[in-house]
């Protein structure tokens, strides 16, 4: 079950991390809370300019880590909420989940899309 506070984050001001490991140890890369959808089916969709030691890594493990926060929304204890989500990521260059996020940004070369396998609301 995804945090409640989920949908808010990402229409909020923020960054996210991404942590994948590849052959040559762990990697972070970010982007904005702002950019991330989610399928019909429930999985992140995070679009990808570059990310191309990211998709590298998810090649290798596609287990990936993931920190959203804001501190424009209500948190557990006061102003400032975060989530963090573990899942496993695939790149996709077309369909309906490319599609959707080519429509917002111009230079997607490619989205990731993240089965979530936990989240959970961190602050």
């Amino acid at each position: 079950m995804l945090p409640e506070v989920l949908p808010e984050l990402m229409k909020a001001d923020g960054v996210v991390a991404i942590a994948t490991i590849g052959e040559d140890g762990p990697h972070m890369v970010n982007t904005w809370n702002a950019y991330l959808a989610m399928s019909e089916d429930g999985r992140l969709l995070i679009p990808a300019g570059y990310m191309n030691k990211t998709e590298t890594n998810v090649a290798y493990n596609p287990i990936v880590l993931i920190t959203l926060a804001s501190s424009k929304v209500k948190g557990l204890h006061g102003p400032g909420a975060g989530c963090l989500i573990k899942g496993k990521a695939k790149f996709i260059t077309s369909g309906p989940e490319f599609d959707l996020l080519k429509k917002r940004f111009n230079w997607l070369r490619a989205t990731m899309a993240v089965t979530i396998e936990s989240a959970t609301q961190t602050w």
